[in-house]
């Protein structure tokens, strides 16, 4: 069954942390990255810092082509969803769940 919901997110920034690549016991190939994101937007008619720091899992063969030259100050586009991950320490964090990654040059 497919929600009435939308979740879709898209960013862009520089990765700000060297990205990790990992496999699940499934086979499935993981890429795990951080994205640093810093613009001015308008809110109620003021001009306001936005800075935000989102970690990325990219998932799937099909991503692999996507994230295996990312670097550290790498710029790029991201979109997918939000999901909700909860660290061994018990606190949650909101994680996007990449879908596409385009390299802005």
């Amino acid at each position: 069954m497919v929600s009435p919901f939308m979740n879709q997110l898209v960013i862009s920034g520089v990765v700000c942390k060297t990205p990790k690549i990992s496999q699940s016991p499934a086979g499935i190939p993981h890429c795990i990255f951080v994205v640093e994101h810093k613009s001015m937007q308008v809110e109620a008619d003021l001009n306001r810092n936005s800075y935000v720091r989102l970690q990325v899992v990219a998932s799937g063969k099909q991503m692999q082509q996507q994230t295996q030259h990312l670097h550290v100050g790498q710029a790029l586009q991201v979109s997918g969803f939000l999901n909700r991950h909860e660290g061994r320490n018990g606190l949650s964090q909101l994680v996007l769940h990449a879908q596409h990654i385009e390299r802005i040059i």
